[in-house]
C-alpha cells in the first residue's frame, strides 16, 4: 500500500517556474510529496487513480512560485530597526551601529531578532536567507526551530568584538559551527569576511584556502562605496576587488554583496571568475552609498541575486518590495525601460539567489525533485486586479500582504497570511522589551 499521508496537490490559477520555457503555467498542479516537489503536471493528469484521493488545495487567484531568498541580510539586526536614520554609510557604522552592538549584542539579542526578523521574512514570501552576524550557531538554532532555509556566513574582522578576538579566532568558529550544521538539511554555512578594509590579506587567503577545501563560499562586503574604493586604490595601489582576486577569492563559491562601484576592466574580471553579485537597491540608497549596475552585469551574463541587507540600513525584510526597487531602479540607472524586466528580477530573487548561495540544484525553481520552497500570492485583490500578466503584478504591485501561503521543504509555515509554527504576539512583546531596554 502506498502512504500517501504526505502529499498535497496545489492547484493554483497560475504556476511561475521560473526556468521552463513558459514563463507561467495555467491549467497545472504541484504535487508534494515529503519535502520535495514530486511532480507538475497538467490539470488532465488529476484524473489518475493515484492521485484521486490525495489532499488538494485549489488556489482561485493565487500564482505559486518559488520562495524567494534572501541573498544577503543580519537578521538580529532587526532589533536596531530605526535606530540611526539618514546618515552615510561609515558614520552610521562607526558611531552608532559597532558602539550599539558592543553594548547590547549578545546570544539573547540574536535569538531574539532572529526570531523578529523570520517572522518577518515568511511573511512577505522569503523561504532561505543569508545571514551575516555574530553568534552565528544561535541563528542556525533559531532557524532549525522555525523550519526555515538559512545560509550562515560567519564573521572574520581583524579586530575584537562579541563573538571573537581576532581573525583566527573568528575563523575557528566559523569551523565549528560548519561542523556544527553538517548535517542539518535545511542550514549550511560560509565564511562571511566582512570586507576588504576590515580583513587583512592573511586571513583573506587562509579563508580562501578553506573554501576550496571544504567546498563552501565566501560572502563579503565589496566595492560598497566610492570612497571606500578610493582608499583602497590609495592605501594598497589597487582596487578592493582585483586585491580579492590578487589573494584567490574570487571563484563561483563568491558572492560580493552591494557592487555599486565597478570599473570597466572588473566586468570581464567577474564573468571570467564565475562570483556572484548581491543587490542590495534599498539598503544602498538609503545610505547613499551608489548604484548596483545591474544591466551591465547582465549584459556580462554575471550572476545576480537580490538581499535586504540588514533592518537597521534598510528598515525592512520584505524581499517584494526590495525586489521591485530592484527592477526599478535598474531601468532608471540604465535608463532603458526594458532593463531587468518582471521575470528577470523575479528570476535574481529566487534562482538566482539560489546560484550565488550554490543551492540551485535544491531550490529557486519549480521542478520535479526540488526541494518544496514554495509561495502562493493571491493576485485576487483590489490592488492588484485585472491581471494581465501575473509576473508584472507580483513585481510592481503585489504587498507582503498578498502572500497568503508559504512552504519550506514541504512544511507549511504560513498559512492564509497567519504564521502556523510562530507566536507572533510573543514576537512582539519580545521586540517591545528590546526597545525599552535600548531607548534607555
Amino acid at each position: 500500500m502506498i502512504d500517501n499521508s504526505s502529499d498535497l496537490i496545489i492547484k493554483p490559477q497560475w504556476i511561475i517556474p521560473i526556468d521552463q520555457s513558459a514563463d507561467y503555467l495555467t491549467d497545472h498542479f504541484i504535487h508534494l510529496k515529503d519535502d520535495k516537489i514530486h511532480a507538475v503536471a497538467a490539470v488532465k493528469e488529476l484524473n489518475k487513480p493515484e492521485l484521486q484521493n490525495l489532499k488538494t488545495l485549489d488556489l482561485p487567484g493565487h500564482a505559486v512560485l518559488p520562495g524567494f531568498v534572501n541573498a544577503h541580510g543580519h537578521a538580529a539586526m532587526s532589533l536596531f530597526r530605526g535606530m540611526a536614520d539618514d546618515m552615510p554609510l561609515m558614520n552610521w557604522l562607526n558611531d552608532h551601529i559597532w558602539p550599539a552592538e558592543s553594548k547590547w549584542v549578545n546570544e539573547d539579542f540574536v535569538r531574539d531578532g532572529s526570531k523578529l526578523a523570520i517572522a518577518e521574512m515568511l511573511r512577505s514570501g522569503t523561504t532561505c536567507f543569508a545571514d551575516m552576524y555574530f553568534f552565528p550557531q544561535v541563528v542556525a538554532d533559531v532557524a532549525h526551530e522555525f523550519h526555515t532555509r538559512c545560509r550562515l556566513n560567519t564573521p572574520v574582522l581583524d579586530f575584537p568584538t562579541v563573538w571573537a578576538q581576532s581573525a583566527d579566532e573568528y575563523i575557528h568558529k566559523g569551523l565549528e559551527i560548519h561542523d556544527h550544521v553538517r548535517a542539518n538539511a535545511l542550514i549550511s554555512m560560509a565564511f562571511g569576511p566582512h570586507a576588504p578594509y576590515t580583513v587583512a590579506d592573511k586571513p583573506l587567503e587562509k579563508i580562501a584556502m578553506l573554501s576550496e577545501e571544504l567546498e563552501v563560499g565566501i560572502h563579503m562586503h565589496v566595492n560598497e562605496t566610492a570612497q571606500e574604493v578610493r582608499d583602497a586604490i590609495t592605501n594598497d595601489g589597487i582596487s578592493p576587488l582585483k586585491r580579492l582576486h590578487q589573494l584567490g577569492l574570487l571563484t563561483p563559491k563568491f558572492q560580493a554583496v552591494h557592487m555599486t562601484q565597478v570599473q570597466q576592466d572588473e566586468y570581464e574580471l567577474m564573468a571570467s571568475t564565475g562570483m556572484h553579485v548581491v543587490h542590495c537597491p534599498e539598503s544602498n540608497l538609503k545610505l547613499a552609498s551608489g548604484f548596483c549596475p545591474v544591466k551591465k552585469l547582465r549584459d556580462y551574463d554575471i550572476n545576480i541575486a537580490i538581499g535586504t541587507d540588514g533592518a537597521a540600513s534598510n528598515n525592512d525584510l520584505d524581499m517584494l518590495s526590495e525586489i521591485r526597487t530592484a527592477a526599478l531602479l535598474a531601468k532608471a540607472v540604465s535608463q532603458d525601460a526594458s532593463s531587468f524586466s518582471a521575470h528577470e528580477a523575479l528570476t535574481a530573487a529566487t534562482l538566482g539567489g539560489a546560484k550565488a548561495l550554490n543551492l540551485q540544484d535544491q531550490i529557486g525553481s519549480i521542478s520535479s525533485g526540488k526541494q518544496a520552497d514554495l509561495i502562493a500570492i493571491n493576485l485576487h485583490t483590489p490592488g492588484l486586479l485585472p491581471v494581465y500578466n501575473p509576473i508584472s503584478q507580483i513585481i510592481y504591485s503585489a504587498k507582503n500582504t498578498n502572500v497568503n501561503h508559504v512552504w519550506v521543504a514541504g512544511r507549511q509555515l504560513i498559512e492564509n497570511g497567519h504564521l502556523k509554527h510562530m507566536d507572533e504576539q510573543e514576537i512582539i512583546q519580545i521586540a517591545l522589551k528590546w526597545q525599552k531596554k535600548i531607548a534607555h
